[in-house]
């Protein structure tokens, strides 16, 4: 196991800035995930820790050692790849086992190795076959085994998960965060799914257009993110912002004109803000509640479990998910009322969270 330090790191290719100066500090034994939409420079940074790409400016530490000049194979790292990267030509432990032999250790090593790694990832009666002969999701077992084999200070995951089906994702997360808390070893991992990153990371990197927006545990970033990005990215469906300003101490005003009460919420009067309300933390009331607002349904999507709801807010338009199942139809009203100090506000200017 090992730390991770990186400290400013830049990229640019050529005269173009990919990464502007990345701060992340990663614990030894700690599961980070690296979350954030396509573009945003989360598996280039994955590929310059691995040594894959160069560093433009920075330092990169591994367990205390600078590795900015080193060779990947000179990092103690492993890395498992979108495409699982196996040989076909090679049976499910020849494919694990072939990091060892290129490193001619003895065969009795090596069978050890495989066998634990196939025991952990319940592979052992797959030893023998052939990559075409699996699953998908067998066929990423036997890239994360190929990994454990080599017994590495760090694991750099690249969205792994992202070619197989819904079901399968949902299985192998719960794997993978198993296999972290059986083996505690120091794991990176890159995904843009942010299901994927509140589900099994203990600390998010929140990504977007080369910086990092904020670090934090799930439940933080959730609960309190620091800016209009992280809150439109993190949740699902993304969270509800609207424009107005505050009315008065409490009492938030659209620029529709909507009124809503948001009592433990304290801006200056008059101040521009955005009111960020996510679709899970609205409530059904009765016409007239005290704090309520009205909504006209435009599309009702029920997945069994949930009733997702699109409404207008006068010209606003407001996802609501309710966890009853809702007879309403287009057209029909509903009447609103946040959660208690579940609302949020960010600043309409820089788009910072307002305390």
């Amino acid at each position: 196991m090992a730390s991770l330090s990186i400290q400013s790191v830049k990229k640019s290719y050529g005269s173009l800035p990919v990464l502007h100066g990345v701060n992340i500090d990663v614990k030894d034994g700690e599961f980070v995930i690296l979350v954030g939409p396509s573009g945003c420079g989360k598996s280039t940074l994955l590929r310059m820790i691995a040594g894959l790409e160069s560093i433009t400016g920075g330092t990169m530490k591994i367990d205390q050692k600078v590795v900015n000049d080193l060779a990947p194979k000179d990092r103690d790292i492993a890395m498992v790849f979108q495409s699982y990267a196996l040989y076909p030509h090679m049976t499910v432990a020849e494919n694990m086992g072939f990091s060892l032999k290129l490193k001619r250790k003895p065969r009795s090593e090596i069978d050890a190795a495989v066998n634990k790694a196939a025991e952990i990832l319940a592979l052992t009666e797959l030893l023998d076959r052939t990559p075409k002969q699996l699953s998908g999701g067998q066929r990423q077992r036997v890239a994360m085994g190929r990994a454990i084999v080599r017994d590495p200070a760090v694991f750099l995951f690249d969205e792994p998960l992202s070619n197989l089906d819904a079901k399968l994702r949902v299985q192998m997360r719960s794997e993978i965060k198993e296999l972290h808390q059986r083996l505690g070893t120091t794991i990176v991992y890159v995904t843009h799914d942010q299901v994927e990153a509140m589900t099994m990371a203990d600390r998010i990197v929140v990504m977007n257009s080369g910086n990092v927006e904020q670090i934090g545990p799930p439940l933080e970033l959730y609960d309190k993110p620091a800016n209009l990005f992280v809150a439109s990215f993190i949740g699902s469906p993304g969270m509800n912002l609207i424009k107005g300003s505050m009315a008065e101490l409490g009492v938030f005003v659209s620029d529709a004109g909507t009124r809503i009460d948001v009592p433990h919420l304290r801006a200056t009067h008059g101040r521009k803000v955005l009111l960020g309300l996510r679709p899970e933390h609205l409530e059904i009331v009765k016409a007239g509640t005290r704090g309520s607002f009205s909504g006209e349904v435009a599309v009702t999507e029920p997945t069994g479990s949930e009733t997702q709801v699109n409404l207008r807010i006068s010209n606003d338009e407001l996802i609501g998910m309710f966890h009853e199942r809702l007879q309403v139809s287009p057209g029909d009203t509903l009447h609103l009322k946040p959660f208690a100090n579940r609302a949020h506000l960010f600043d309409a200017e820089t788009g910072n969270r307002v305390e």
